[in-house]
């Protein structure tokens, strides 16, 4: 029982998957959270699309309104959860919540990855708080520690697993030997991929998870359309077959660097070395690798999803908001305050497994590394299958800008000793050269 009495009331937008955990947490765990906030948290309105949807949680009738904008209103609220996600009309509401001088708690990833620094400023001009710690790795605790515990660092790379989707897809193709359109029935019928799961598979989801971690890690503002995307649809058994015969495993990678000409921030299929331990985050898992110069290396490692999980951030954030309400402090604000160049994906430098079919007969193979000598690129290594009056080539370059292997496709493409171009998949590899 907190002595004084003092109660904060929430108002929250939305209660779908995660906005019925966060009602669940503070219902279920009351007194613990009043013991460790010093005060009660009391959830007074919830606004909802349709009163006649089904819940996830159980909550009283007089709760529920359809009027978001009475909750922002409402003199007796203090702090405004925002759980409906999408850019609007969320926006207009945060900002009119933090106008209005309430605090406010948000899971919305593509509003701040859009809108993250109208945000930002709005809430210190208001003097209130804004935290969106479930924005990105759901129930894994990423953005605090960036923005406070690793404050002392400088923050050169992040490569992260932030989609449980496409995880979950890519661990089934691996480990059964399911095809892509296999593994995504599997997802859907369990409920880890939405019936059009097309912002999971092309990428978009985990590149705005990206563009927030990239803006917190470095330091300067990186948004959604910065962030090359490109899904895992073209992705087939044979690749990961001989990924795995070359000690690598296919991941959807979202890869950020702070290198010296640029921030570069991407997100798509990768190989990856099967003892990083990446390799090792399976189903709908995801984790996030963080190299700093004085910490060295760090990996989180959790649910990336789900009612409960995604939850948890939430409820975190709205505890750490009520301790700053009773003690008169605040949360960290923007800290983008640098103006980093994006660096553009062609002058991207990585390594990149290939593989492409050919004739099998004399003078191919020398007409094939003629097109990569002629651009630039070298080759690491090289296997040959005979496949009858075909053979397929499988191969991994050295280090190379994107733009130089772009040239060498086309290049392939046009050359009549190559029958197709079977594959294209980025490798990371800590040993990897620079150029």
């Amino acid at each position: 029982m907190v002595e004084d009495g003092r109660i904060i009331r929430v108002g929250q937008i939305g209660c779908g998957t995660v906005g019925s955990g966060v009602i669940r947490i503070l219902r279920d765990n009351a007194e613990a959270i009043s013991l460790r906030t010093g005060c009660k948290i009391q959830v007074k309105s919830i606004a909802v699309k349709d009163l006649a949807d089904p819940r996830y949680v159980e909550v009283s009738d007089e709760m529920l309104t359809t009027d978001a904008r009475s909750v922002i209103e409402d003199p007796d609220i203090d702090l405004i959860v925002e759980v409906m996600g999408g850019a609007e009309p969320a926006r207009t509401l945060i900002l009119e919540a933090l106008a209005a001088g309430k605090h406010v708690v948000s899971a919305n990833k593509e509003l701040m990855s859009t809108h993250g620094g109208e945000i930002l400023r709005a809430a210190e001009e208001a003097g209130a708080d804004i935290a969106f710690e479930a924005s990105v790795g759901g129930g894994i605790p990423i953005l605090l520690p960036l923005k406070q515990s690793l404050a002392g660092n400088a923050i050169d790379k992040i490569l992260g697993i932030v989609n449980g989707t496409t995880n979950y897809v890519l661990t089934r193709m691996t480990e059964e030997g399911l095809s892509f359109s296999q593994a995504i029935e599997k997802a859907q019928a369990l409920g880890y991929a939405e019936a059009d799961p097309s912002a999971d598979v092309e990428g978009r989801d985990a590149a705005a998870k990206l563009a927030i971690l990239a803006s917190m890690a470095f330091n300067s503002r990186v948004t959604l359309e910065d962030v090359y995307a490109e899904g895992i649809t073209g992705i087939t058994s044979n690749d990961i077959a001989f990924g795995r015969d070359l000690g690598y495993v296919i991941k959807l990678l979202a890869v950020a660097k702070d290198e010296t000409d640029g921030i570069s921030v991407r997100v798509h299929p990768t190989m990856i070395p099967a003892d990083h331990p990446l390799a090792t985050v399976r189903d709908e898992n995801n984790a996030i690798f963080v190299s700093g110069d004085a910490v060295g290396e760090l990996m989180f490692y959790g649910k990336g999803a789900g009612s409960l999980p995604a939850a948890s951030a939430v409820v975190g954030d709205i505890i750490s908001i009520a301790r700053n309400m009773l003690s008169g402090g605040r949360l960290v604000g923007c800290t983008c305050f640098y103006d980093k160049p994006i660096k553009d994906m062609a002058d991207v430098v990585c390594r990149y497994f290939m593989i492409f079919d050919v004739p099998d007969r004399p003078g191919v193979l020398a007409r094939i590394a003629g097109v990569f000598g002629d651009n630039g690129v070298s080759i690491k290594s090289v296997i040959q299958h005979g496949m009858g009056s075909e053979a397929r080539i499988v191969l991994i370059t050295h280090a190379v800008r994107e733009e130089s292997l772009r040239a060498t496709v086309q290049g392939l493409e046009e050359l009549e000793a190559v029958n197709r171009i079977v594959s294209v998949i980025r490798v990371e590899d800590p040993e990897v050269e620079e150029l």
